[in-house]
């Protein structure tokens, strides 16, 4: 019953002419192809040589690609719920995969706050938007929101749904079943040709464990034979994820598809520590830009000029842009976090004026290169990016060391200007005080919006003498 008086409302919110509808005088095809745990270093359009990525750096050659893109939380479940909710981690508390003391308890300073691993009904997602705009949906990969009724992707605005895959050795025909899954998405494509399609390919390459085609390892063997294996299947499995795009954009072609579509193309958080982010800090799990950087380009020809735009920009943006995209408004009364990017894809505007925010009260195990912690990937944290200016806010020093009277002995703020310091080396918070504050009233008057939940509460069972020591893990992905 809630789910349909939430799908009558929204089909009686979004039929109201957007102000940039003369952007999009017929509503495109959208199309989003999304990695799971490709690096921004993982790509050769960001300028990385290590792997092979040909066709995915043709198509952004011909596209706008925006190398300050960011994924909204850093890792798998949390940063999917902000994509499809538009709403950041506060409003859904999808924080985590699985939970939020993921490693040794007693190593918990403060109590996490707990995590829910599905995403809630009452959410409207994309899909549902689309929708009810009078576009086809389909999900063709990784949910990781609940898989039972009612949090299935069928129960939250897809008409299609293929999901799983199955594994059955590291070098298969089909590695993560990434032809299979194209394959389906191109059938979602062709099956009716009537109305505009919203088709999200949500891979399940490269996370772990990894698989590749014996063409593409036997070709890195033979490239780099000092590789090892895990190394080699890393790079096989990205060639093959490319080769998987390459396929389906040949085929937009065949269909006459490829001028109506847009495609984007990102991931769904950093890179893992086997694939160092450098010059960028730590990997996937902390909130570095190594943890929260991902490869993004918009292609849509004739609509979207080649070239590079250095605005930051999140998957949470996907929600109000696809809704401009459907000539439609956003759902009565559902605040949605993110910007419209169409003015950006347009070239109305060169750069957008915004701030971003990550919220994750909690801890994930296995540390990531150049971390702050030798335990975590990460403790509980607020960042906000704001300009060329990010700041961490560390929840364990903030409530338990004194706050903001303790700021210069405490380390609970870390301060980076990304402009001049992208790799997060240099910590100005002790040197550009007023700046820091700022940006500390910005995320603290963010935090009581949103009504954001922060780990304050000291954990009983806290002993910083537990003989623990731990080193970053070069094959540490564990499941988000």
């Amino acid at each position: 019953m809630l789910r349909t008086v939430l799908a009558l409302a929204l089909f009686l919110s979004v039929c109201v002419a957007d102000s940039n509808a003369a952007d999009h005088p017929s509503r495109p095809n959208i199309l989003v192809i999304f990695a799971d745990d490709l690096g921004w270093k993982g790509v050769g359009f960001d300028g990385d040589n290590r792997y092979e990525t040909p066709h995915l750096d043709a198509l952004a050659k011909q596209a706008m690609v925006f190398p300050m893109a960011y994924s909204s939380m850093a890792n798998c479940a949390p940063s999917r719920a902000c994509l499809w909710s538009g709403e950041y981690t506060p409003r859904h508390e999808v924080y985590a995969v699985h939970a939020t003391d993921r490693g040794p308890k007693q190593l918990m300073r403060v109590i996490p706050i707990p995590n829910k691993v599905e995403l809630a009904p009452e959410k409207i997602t994309i899909a549902e938007s689309l929708r009810a705009a009078g576009y086809r949906t389909g999900l063709f990969g990784k949910w990781h929101l609940g898989e039972q009724a009612p949090y299935r992707p069928t129960d939250q605005g897809f008409d299609v749904y293929v999901g799983t895959y199955k594994r059955t050795s590291d070098v298969t025909e089909d590695p993560k079943s990434m032809f299979s899954l194209s394959r389906a998405a191109l059938k979602f494509i062709e099956e009716d040709r009537t109305r505009p399609f919203f088709a999200f390919i949500a891979h399940h390459a490269i996370h772990t464990p990894l698989a590749a085609t014996a063409e593409s390892v036997r070709h890195f063997e033979q490239k780099s034979p000092g590789l090892n294996r895990q190394d080699i299947l890393y790079a096989a499995s990205t060639l093959d994820l490319d080769n998987s795009v390459g396929w389906v954009m040949s085929r937009l072609r065949e269909l006459g598809l490829e001028e109506n579509t847009l495609v984007i193309f990102t991931s769904d958080n950093g890179g893992t520590q086997q694939s160092s982010q450098e010059p960028l800090r730590g990997n996937k799990g902390c909130y570095y830009e190594g943890g929260i950087r991902v490869p993004f380009f918009a292609r849509w020809p004739g609509r979207i000029a080649p070239g590079v735009n250095a605005t930051p920009v999140t998957n949470i943006d996907f929600y109000p842009t696809f809704l401009s995209l459907a000539n439609a408004s956003a759902p009565k009364d559902y605040p949605l976090d993110g910007a419209n990017l169409m003015p950006l894809f347009t070239g109305k505007v060169k750069a957008l004026d915004r701030t971003l925010f990550w919220h994750f009260p909690g801890y994930l195990d296995d540390p990531v290169i150049r971390g702050r912690d030798p335990v975590f990937r990460t403790r509980p944290v607020t960042v906000v990016r704001q300009g060329d200016w990010k700041l961490h806010l560390y929840h364990e020093e903030w409530f338990l060391d004194g706050g903001r009277a303790k700021l210069a002995s405490n380390h609970a703020v870390e301060l980076y200007n990304l402009a001049s310091d992208p790799g997060e080396r240099h910590d100005l918070a002790n040197v550009e005080m007023a700046r820091r504050d700022a940006l500390l009233d910005t995320l603290l008057d963010w935090g009581k919006s949103t009504h954001a939940k922060f780990a304050h509460e000291p954990n009983p069972n806290y002993n910083p003498n537990l003989p623990v020591k731990k080193a970053p893990g070069k094959n540490a992905a564990k499941g988000g």
